[in-house]
């Protein structure tokens, strides 16, 4: 699985997940940083990657497009560091790509996750 970290997310992140195995992207290789969220939304879609962020902007976005792709995972984790982000990534991912291949909304909070099938409906 291939995936997308918002420019809310540490560039340290990706370096985990890569050495983790992870097929992953910063938004600052794709020159996204500052960019609208339509448009990182639009350049995960495109490259056929999960977007991962932990803006709860992107479910909004989500609902009032009906899309069923890009599958978003949403992490509720705010004041922790990218090396807990990425330990809870790491742990949990696996569980959820069968859900995210098909178009998913997940949302990972502290140790529960809720997963929603694309599309969103507002």
């Amino acid at each position: 699985m291939k995936y997308l970290l918002d420019e809310c997310l540490s560039v340290r992140v990706r370096k985990i997940l890569r050495a983790a195995g992870h097929d992953v992207v910063h938004a600052a290789d794709l020159e996204l940083l500052g960019e609208v969220d339509d448009h990182v939304m639009l350049a995960a879609k495109r490259d056929g990657r999960v977007l991962i962020s932990a803006d709860t902007d992107f479910g909004e976005l989500l609902a009032k497009s009906g899309d069923t792709l890009p599958s978003v995972v949403l992490l509720r984790r705010a004041g922790k560091t990218p090396e807990e982000q990425s330990e809870v990534l790491i742990r949990n991912l696996p569980a959820i790509e069968p859900d995210l291949k098909d178009g998913a909304f997940a949302t990972i909070k502290d140790e529960r996750i809720r997963v929603r099938s694309l599309p969103l409906h507002g």
